[in-house]
């Protein structure tokens, strides 16, 4: 499975806008996330469909998101333990 091309984040654009409100999250190269140096969120292509594999706890896991309702499921998902990630470790003010 390879990561999404640039026509596959084309059709993810939608998804891609809404994670982008994430506060904390860097986009390092489109559809490619981290939060402090650590990778958070990219996305796959494959016969199959389009894939995201989101990091909760500590580890991968892959989630489809061709269908609205998929799509729906992954972003609630997702901003939820993106939001986790970023309150645990907050930026320090110093």
């Amino acid at each position: 499975m390879k990561h999404a091309g640039p026509q596959a984040l084309d059709e993810l654009e939608s998804i891609l806008r809404e994670i982008r409100k994430v506060e904390g999250l860097i986009e390092k190269k489109r559809g490619t996330f981290y939060y402090r140096g650590n990778a958070m969120l990219h996305f796959h292509e494959d016969p199959l469909g389009f894939f995201a594999d989101l990091k909760v706890d500590g580890e991968f896991i892959r989630l489809a998101v061709n269908t609205k309702r998929e799509a729906a499921e992954f972003l609630r998902r997702a901003t939820v333990a993106l939001r986790a990630v970023v309150s645990r470790h907050p930026k320090s003010d110093a």
